[in-house]
């Protein structure tokens, strides 16, 4: 085995990397859980706003009692179990349907936590 910067002959890598490892930036639990929303319809993104859902690309907002949270799925950071994250699958009034993510816990945001206390919210389970 070689020493330094110089490659052992024998190896044909190139040593240049350009892009992130994709398996720690975009292979997280919340990642794949959100990809299967989407191919399940959940395609637009909100936040709250002034006590209002607010679908970040169609300019639309919704008031609690138009909202309803079909299901929700918690998550627990991978080195820190304090940095605690929920998503909430999201369907409106107008048949809207996307997802909503807020910290879980002691960093939850307040207005996006004051919103969801208004709104009807579902847990779906499976049978073991």
């Amino acid at each position: 085995m070689e020493t330094g910067n110089q490659m052992p002959t024998n190896d044909t890598r190139t040593g240049d990397y350009n892009e992130a490892n994709d398996r720690l930036t975009h292979m997280t639990e919340m990642e794949k859980c959100m990809v299967k929303l989407e191919s399940q319809g959940f395609t637009s993104q909100y936040r709250v706003e002034k006590n209002k859902l607010c679908d970040i690309t169609k300019d639309k907002k919704y008031k609690p009692k138009d909202v309803k949270a079909v299901n929700f799925f918690r998550f627990e950071g991978i080195t820190d179990p304090e940095d605690m994250s929920i998503l909430y699958a999201i369907e409106t009034a107008d048949g809207g349907k996307g997802t909503l993510v807020d910290a879980y816990g002691l960093y939850a945001d307040e207005a996006t936590s004051s919103f969801m206390q208004e709104v009807e919210i579902n847990k779906k389970t499976t049978k073991s």
